[in-house]
């Protein structure tokens, strides 16, 4: 009798079955249940449904139209708008949109050149910095050495105090001197030279100048002494007012008190031109000229002021 239900059902069976296709035949995975950990050797059966095809099973990616629009959709986000259009933008041979290197490259070429600018900024910038300590140093350095003036002595070779009229006619004493004043220039500088020049030298006998003089720039070594000539002269210069109170002796003796007034300068190259160090010295000396006596007039320390 169970033969004749066995034979049933495979009759049964066979033409819901395509002819063509092999039979589907059922399997069973055993997996240990929870109680196996507990000593119970008992194992469970679970039936595993079956499938026709791998591509079926749960476990194998699918590679349907269903997979093929999830990895669009996951990867399309900066590509398609939020209608799902795309973007009027050219792929390449893999389906990727197409990027602008040519700008990225540019931009990075600018962001180059822009670096070395800076740097080449920076370089100029220490070089120049370490220039001005150097300079600062040195010039520090050259400050102390000032140069050493002093006023010798003044040889009268004319002195001449007689009437007569200035250029416009104007009655008055007139005075003529003509003469040379000896200066001693040190340089106590040790690693550069100075150039050593001076302002009008003046003879101011009441506060008129009857007499001037001029020193000619010129160079003096370092750590070298010098002695330079001044001319001065005056070719009856007018007195006007002044002139009444010089008066002859009995032995015709006119005694005439001066000021000597004039500026010595000096410029040190330290380093040519780009450090250089300037002095001014002001001299200030009084003396009384001897109409008769023609000795030069010598002067000390007390007689000159040097500031």
């Amino acid at each position: 009798m169970s033969n004749n239900k066995s034979e049933s059902d495979a009759t049964s069976l066979a033409p819901s079955s395509p002819s063509g296709s092999p039979k589907r035949a059922a399997y069973f995975v055993q997996s240990p249940s929870r109680d196996s950990h507990d000593g119970d050797k008992s194992s469970s059966m679970h039936p595993t449904p079956n499938f026709t095809t791998p591509v079926d099973s749960p476990s194998h990616p699918s590679l349907g139209r269903h997979s093929r629009n999830s990895s669009s959709s996951r990867f399309s986000g900066i590509f398609r708008s939020s209608s799902g259009r795309k973007w009027g933008r050219k792929r390449n041979e893999k389906g990727w949109p197409e990027c602008d290197v040519i700008l990225e490259e540019g931009d990075y070429e600018d962001q180059e050149r822009f670096m070395r600018r800076i740097q080449a900024f920076m370089i100029l910038l220490s070089f120049v910095a370490l220039t001005t300590v150097f300079c600062l140093i040195i010039w520090g350095a050259a400050r102390p050495y000032k140069p050493e003036v002093h006023v010798k002595s003044l040889a009268v070779n004319n002195f001449y105090i007689g009437a007569g009229a200035d250029f416009t006619g104007v009655p008055t004493k007139m005075l003529t001197i003509n003469g040379s004043l000896h200066l001693s220039v040190y340089n106590p500088a040790t690693f550069f030279g100075i150039y050593v020049t001076s302002t009008p030298v003046k003879f101011i006998y009441a506060d008129i100048v009857i007499a001037s003089g001029q020193l000619k720039k010129y160079f003096q070594p370092r750590k070298s002494r010098r002695t330079v000539v001044i001319d001065v002269e005056a070719y009856r210069a007018p007195l006007y007012g002044a002139g009444s109170g010089l008066v002859a002796s009995d032995d015709n003796v006119i005694e005439v008190p001066l000021v000597l007034k004039f500026e010595i300068k000096s410029d040190g190259h330290v380093v040519g031109k780009l450090v250089r160090t300037r002095h001014q010295k002001h001299i200030s000396c009084s003396l009384v000229i001897n109409s008769t006596r023609n000795k030069p007039i010598k002067f000390n320390k007390n007689s000159c002021s040097y500031t």
